[in-house]
């Protein structure tokens, strides 16, 4: 059933273009922009309103690549940028919002994290706002920073999480300010509460390694699976649900005994701060 639901969703209409024929076109439109110069493989997702046109974009860390995509945009009229949201305060994240300001030379809100460059509004816990017709719910995250947090957003039947470096496809980010207790509440408790038909849309390009990891880990049918996508697809972003992670993620199964058998722990804290430092060492 996994790999029918994988291969199905390969089939599935991409969301990435802004001019999509009336057969397939739907009222939230997610055009990911690859941040990959140099040995970067962060991405910039711009998250578009059909009806209004209202747009934001998401963590424009290296506006030498992302500006011109949207310049084109609010030329052709297609986009009303509204905002840059920031899933964090990281460089790779947020260290491009002054020269994204200046370079589009238009107001802008800032929206995320209290330690993001030039943030002016940082929602609360379960704050709501909206994009047009898409309705945004800020959930905090912190572990990875302290002031994470990760973006749900839903219009109609379509929903999607921005995840930015809380969870990737097979993986979560490092603790660098937090711990494995709020690592296990931030994938497990918040993330994990989502509908599991909301597709994830980190902000790296970490799935081929986080498989590798995983397969060490739990070899299992569902992990192999995404070993051999992320093997065949250069991205992958976007294309794995919540549903999935808590199938192929071994940071999301606390409860196999696979994975308490290889961490040597019971506990779900325990599990998450083993697993954690076996991935920081695995080579």
């Amino acid at each position: 059933m996994y790999a029918w639901n994988a291969a199905r969703r390969l089939f599935q209409p991409r969301l990435s273009s802004l001019t999509a024929t009336p057969a397939t076109i739907r009222k939230m439109h997610i055009q990911s922009i690859p941040m990959w110069t140099g040995k970067s493989d962060n991405y910039a997702y711009l998250v578009v309103d059909d009806k209004s046109k209202e747009a934001v974009i998401i963590d424009p860390a290296h506006p030498a690549e992302v500006t011109p995509v949207l310049k084109k945009a609010i030329g052709d009229g297609s986009i009303k940028l509204t905002a840059i949201v920031n899933t964090h305060h990281h460089w790779d994240h947020a260290g491009g919002n002054g020269d994204m300001l200046s370079e589009l030379g238009q107001p802008l809100d800032i929206i995320g994290g209290k330690d993001c460059k030039k943030v002016t509004r940082t929602p609360k816990h379960g704050e709501t706002f909206s994009i047009g017709s898409i309705a945004v719910k800020a959930l905090h995250t912190p572990c990875h920073t302290q002031d994470s947090i990760c973006f749900f957003m839903q219009d109609g039947d379509d929903k999607v999480v921005f995840t930015g470096d809380t969870l990737f496809h097979g993986g979560c980010g490092r603790f660098f300010e937090g711990t494995g207790e709020e690592m296990h509440k931030a994938l497990n408790v918040t993330l994990g509460s989502l509908p599991d038909d909301t597709r994830v849309f980190p902000g790296h390009e970490y799935t081929k390694a986080n498989a590798k990891f995983g397969v060490s880990v739990l070899p299992s049918h569902a992990v192999k699976a995404l070993e051999t996508y992320a093997e065949k697809n250069q991205e992958t972003q976007g294309k794995f649900t919540i549903g999935d992670e808590k199938r192929h993620n071994v940071f999301m199964r606390p409860q196999d005994p696979e994975i308490q058998k290889a961490t040597g722990e019971t506990d779900a804290i325990a599990i998450m701060t083993k697993l954690r430092e076996m991935k920081n060492n695995f080579k």
